[in-house]
């Protein structure tokens, strides 16, 4: 009988290209199918809610997938896991992909589009010394950040706005622009500088455009206020830089 399964993934995307299936390179889901299908003795094709870019990190990334296979939908994290990392011998015990959870949901559930929004945390390391082993899991910014300034600043993009200002090119293209962002936090955690923000859904590296905006507002670079004229001429070209993917992570999808 043809099950469908709703899988909670956390992965370290610094050894991926990114979420999506593509030929010739390793992948998230390209990873994950291959893996599924070796465990389920069928072909698994698996439907993500976010297509992560290259070294972006998740917590809590979902996926949906069918199989027909008797193997038990509570001893798939361990069975899939296992493989992961090389199997149960192997001197890796983790690998850099780990299934969470997994359980049975109705037929007609899907991860993506039964969507309801998506929460993201992004950490940005504020101190004169660079940290080569966290380079990889942080944005290092060396100058000392306002953390007020940005927290000024992200009152302007709590809401109901057209993000237009917030999207790169080269993503997929969208009937609307329009999103609504349910919060947006900005706080001091020691050497570090963490935004979470949550929303009904996301533009391509919206979360990433708004970061390095923030950045700017806190090195004194941009106003708070700006952000309001930002948003409101929709043009990419007056929000701030892209900050880089390594410091973004995928928190928590909601339905």
């Amino acid at each position: 009988m043809k099950k469908n399964i709703l899988l909670t993934i956390e992965y370290d995307g610094t050894g991926f290209k990114g979420w999506q299936r593509q030929p010739e390179v390793r992948t998230v889901q390209g990873e994950l199918e291959r893996v599924l299908s070796f465990a389920c003795k069928e072909e698994i094709t698996i439907n993500g809610t976010s297509r992560t870019d290259a070294g972006v990190h998740a917590l809590g990334q979902r996926a949906t997938f069918t199989m027909t296979s008797g193997l038990p939908v509570e001893k798939l994290p361990r069975v899939v896991n296992n493989l992961l990392c090389g199997g149960m011998h192997s001197l890796h015990p983790v690998g850099d992909i780990r299934i969470v959870a997994a359980e049975e949901v109705s037929e007609d559930f899907h991860a993506r589009f039964d969507s309801k929004g998506k929460k993201y945390r992004y950490i940005i390391r504020n101190t004169p010394e660079a940290d080569i082993f966290r380079r990889n899991y942080c944005y290092q910014v060396a100058e000392k950040l306002d953390v007020e300034a940005m927290k000024d600043a992200a009152e302007y993009i709590v809401g109901t706005h057209d993000f237009k200002c917030f999207q790169a090119a080269g993503g997929e293209e969208k009937e609307t622009t329009v999103r609504t962002i349910h919060s947006l936090t900005v706080q001091r955690d020691g050497e570090n500088v963490i935004i979470e923000v949550a929303g009904d859904g996301f533009l391509y590296n919206m979360v990433r455009i708004i970061t390095g905006t923030l950045v700017e507002a806190g090195l004194g670079k941009k106003q708070p206020a700006e952000l309001k004229t930002i948003i409101e001429s929709k043009d990419r070209r007056n929000a701030g830089h892209t900050a880089p993917a390594e410091g973004l992570y995928l928190v928590e999808v909601y339905y």
